[in-house]
């Protein structure tokens, strides 16, 4: 299935504890340019949350936006620290043996001097938050992706219609191309009557320079390129995938043909042909630009 490149995709899981939100939308690039933004709080995910995305995106620039909430209160802990009480009580006894003076410390006194107890947040259970994370992303790429393919059978569609008029435009630059080699040689034989004053014409040296324009003319292996260019593209396009810059590649040999086509015609006819068919080309390109 064709995908494109542009996409968005949301996922929303709430808990009795949490709310974690999970947004991706994507834009055109040549490669995949990956950009999170989320809190904090979950920079030590972000490796494997990558990983996850790199394994079903293959182009595009994607921006992640992952939200979080916590509805508990603050899970707050008392921390005694043991060897720092210690030491204000050596030093407290120091001081008053040095300076004469009365030791009056008691439990409360200890207990307000600076560090001794302190008020830490209890860590979160990261096996948990990476549950519930990881569903929250995996559901998101997936309405990514299923976005990406709607959309892309869009483009899918709008492509096979520009590939058949492309046909039907290689089909009348062949018909066109023998009218205009008949039209030439009546054009000689009448000229070379007026030179000749209706005198007998040679006909072996009309005929070679009948030959001569033919060859200057010809785009035979032109069109026959240029089909098959077609039908590779709409084989491509059928078979789905990740097919993007090998289309944009083809796009760029049918305009090579199609330029080669308009530098060979001797018609105006053929010459319109051609740039409808460079036109055509290039709206295809732009299209193919949007596929992953």
């Amino acid at each position: 299935m064709i995908r494109s490149m542009t996409g968005f995709g949301r996922c929303e899981k709430v808990t009795e504890n949490h709310k974690i939100s999970v947004e991706m939308k994507a834009v055109n690039h040549r490669y995949l340019d990956l950009s999170i933004k989320m809190p904090k709080r979950f920079n030590y995910f972000e490796s494997a949350i990558r990983t996850m995305l790199k394994d079903r995106i293959q182009r595009g620039k994607v921006d992640v936006f992952i939200t979080y909430e916590d509805y508990t209160e603050e899970r707050l802990c008392l921390k005694y620290n043991k060897a720092l009480a210690a030491e204000y009580v050596q030093y407290l006894k120091e001081m008053s043996e040095q300076f004469a003076i009365d030791n009056d410390l008691t439990a409360l006194g200890l207990a307000r001097l600076p560090e001794v107890l302190t008020m830490e947040q209890e860590p979160e259970d990261e096996d948990a938050v990476w549950k519930i994370l990881s569903e929250a992303v995996e559901e998101a790429v997936t309405g990514f992706i299923r976005s990406r393919q709607t959309e892309g059978e869009h483009l899918k569609e709008d492509l096979l219609g520009k590939l058949d008029y492309m046909v039907r435009l290689v089909d009348c630059v062949e018909q066109r191309s023998p009218e205009v080699l008949a039209e030439y040689r009546a054009k000689l034989e009448e000229k070379v009557k007026e030179l000749l004053d209706n005198s007998t014409i040679d006909e072996s040296r009309i005929a070679t320079e009948v030959t001569i324009f033919a060859d200057k003319i010809c785009v035979d292996e032109e069109t026959v390129r240029l089909r098959s260019h077609i039908d590779h593209t709409r084989n491509e396009l059928t078979a789905g995938g990740s097919v993007g810059r090998k289309l944009d590649f083809i796009a760029q040999e049918m305009n090579r043909e199609a330029n080669t086509i308009l530098s060979k015609a001797n018609d105006l006819e053929i010459s319109e042909l051609a740039i409808a068919l460079k036109t055509e080309i290039e709206k295809v390109r732009e299209q193919i630009q949007n596929i992953e």
